[in-house]
């Protein structure tokens, strides 16, 4: 009987796409065809991205969005002091370099919070 649920597994594979980049109905797709699940339709896209996790032995990688804020967050304030060390040197195009990474940081920040 192992073998079976070998095959089936063998036979559903990970999309190549990463779950958190799919849309809530391309999970609904997915999940409807791993065996045993019912109602994915009354599901949001983050117990959807749970099941198949359970289902193919993955455990999620990352901490918390809040660990994440952090770690972004200290980074951004080492970019604000590379930025002024920066300024001071002269290096305007360093700087300006180092203003879009402090805020495309930022952006992410904020779409974390949002979880």
């Amino acid at each position: 009987m192992a073998e079976e649920g070998l095959t089936q597994t063998e036979e559903l594979k990970l999309p190549e796409k990463p779950l958190e980049k799919m849309t809530a109905p391309e999970l609904r797709e997915f999940a409807k065809k791993i065996p045993g699940v019912e109602g994915v339709h009354a599901m949001k896209k983050e117990h959807l991205i749970s099941i198949i996790r359970e289902h193919f032995g993955i455990q999620e990688s990352k901490g918390s969005p809040k660990d994440e804020i952090r770690r972004l967050k200290a980074k951004i304030r080492e970019l604000k002091k590379a930025k002024e060390e920066a300024l001071e040197q002269g290096e305007t195009k360093r700087a300006k370099v180092i203003r879009r990474r402090i805020s495309l940081l930022k952006k992410k920040t904020r779409r974390l919070a949002k979880r």
